[in-house]
């Protein structure tokens, strides 16, 4: 026994939010485990929930179907990942890699070209049952930056290496590159990732910058082109990917990719690398009630002053989760002290946070699992997809500010509840 309630509201600045409440959404009733290969092995229940996004940035209406299409599909993988067994990890990592390899996102294929016209990515996961973490920066020439993530997490849990050594989780550059090809990760040239929209938006952006630096002539001309350049670099390129997602063991992970922004410097490296900043997974523990996982989009820079991912995820064991959010987003991010010399404070989160709960009568061993789901921004628009291991279909969503209001100076909060149910033998 399987239900959903779509619980959502829109919050602008630090206003008192008017929620909009939805209608409960039923799921599947069906439920599926594993077979026991013998008497004595009980069945281990398979399934979770998944939660997407394809960015917090600017989703224009002419490409909607599109972004709504990838998260489908990315939760559609992900949860085939579940149903097959697989651990939150495991099915992560799925989801990343779809959203990669879609043209229309900022990540892995399609990726924004830096100042050389190269393409160089950035991608960590975190796993929140064992707390390890892998993470990849400035890398070129692979396809699915976050298989190298995920690999360099898997390789630190075996432990240390030959002599004593201490096992990487953090390469960048050329040596992560060589490390990816070295451990069975097929390259890629970075002309093939290129697509015909990074293309003609490299060489618009290119166009732009040359002209303005023909302009550069004086102060006023130089504050010209450094607003230019932030525009450039606005809302409409902060098109990160992410997902976290939940197990029907209650393990929680979360993973993040990216392009980074256009025009970049060579050599940067944006949030979607750093830890704590792109992302954020950590099971309950005796100190925390509840297992939380996030995933981060929007200026790298903004969100690696602020750690947010981390910031948003300690948030998450106060007992009202929208509330939470809502205060973390506006008092660790917004009105951040590190940030105070920005006019504007750019970026977007998906959460997900759970708790095991006993149905009663007690007799029955029914358990399961109460998962709450947010996404909060600050950008003109979020795009976002979840969906349970007993829906048909992912449900998306792109998430708006409210009309008049200012990008980077107000946000919005939505999300809902999901119980997952399982009888346990």
């Amino acid at each position: 026994m399987i239900g959903v309630l779509s619980n959502a509201g829109v919050m602008e600045g630090t206003t008192n939010s008017a929620e909009e409440q939805q209608p409960s959404t039923p799921l599947s009733n069906s439920w599926s485990n594993k077979q026991e290969s013998s008497k004595n092995e009980k069945p281990k229940p398979v399934g979770g929930f998944v939660l997407v996004h394809a960015g917090a940035g600017y989703h224009s209406e002419s490409k909607a179907k599109e972004y709504k299409h990838v998260c489908k599909r990315a939760c559609q993988r992900a949860v085939d990942r579940l149903k097959a067994g697989a651990l939150a990890v495991e099915a992560v990592t799925a989801a990343l890699v779809e959203l990669e390899d879609s043209p229309f996102t900022n990540a892995g294929m399609g990726s924004n070209l830096n100042l050389s016209g190269g393409i160089e990515c950035d991608a960590s996961i975190m796993d929140g049952k064992s707390l390890h973490y892998g993470a990849v920066g400035a890398i070129s020439g692979i396809k699915n930056p976050v298989l190298v993530a995920n690999r360099l997490l898997s390789e630190a849990q075996r432990g240390k290496l030959s002599a004593g050594r201490i096992p990487p989780c953090f390469l960048v550059g050329r040596g992560a590159h060589d490390w990816a090809v070295s451990h069975g990760i097929p390259p890629c040239p970075s002309e093939k990732m290129a697509t015909k929209f990074s293309l003609s938006a490299y060489k618009r952006n290119k166009r732009k910058m040359e002209l303005a630096e023909k302009l550069d002539t004086g102060h006023n001309q130089t504050k010209k082109r450094r607003q230019s350049t932030e525009n450039e670099n606005g809302s409409g390129c902060l098109d990160t990917v992410g997902a976290v997602v939940v197990d029907l063991e209650g393990n929680v992970a979360a993973a993040v990719s990216s392009g980074g922004l256009a025009m970049k410097h060579p050599g940067r490296v944006g949030q979607a690398a750093h830890y704590g900043c792109g992302c954020w997974a950590e099971n309950t523990c005796n100190m925390n009630p509840y297992s939380t996982a996030v995933s981060t989009s929007g200026c790298g820079e903004h969100l690696i002053r602020t750690m947010l991912a981390r910031e948003c995820s300690a948030a998450m064991q106060s007992e009202d989760a929208h509330q939470a959010l809502l205060e973390a987003m506006q008092n660790k991010f917004i009105s951040s002290p590190f940030l105070a010399s920005e006019d504007r404070v750019l970026g977007g989160v998906i959460v997900l946070r759970c708790c095991r709960c006993v149905e009663a009568p007690p007799s029955q061993n029914i358990q399961g699992i109460l998962v709450e789901f947010l996404w909060s921004h600050t950008t003109e628009s979020m795009c976002v997809g979840y969906m349970s291991a007993q829906d048909s279909k992912a449900k998306t969503h792109i998430s708006r500010l409210p009309p008049g209001t200012v990008p980077g100076q107000c946000l919005a909060i939505e999300g809902g509840v999901c119980r997952l149910m399982s009888v346990v033998e």
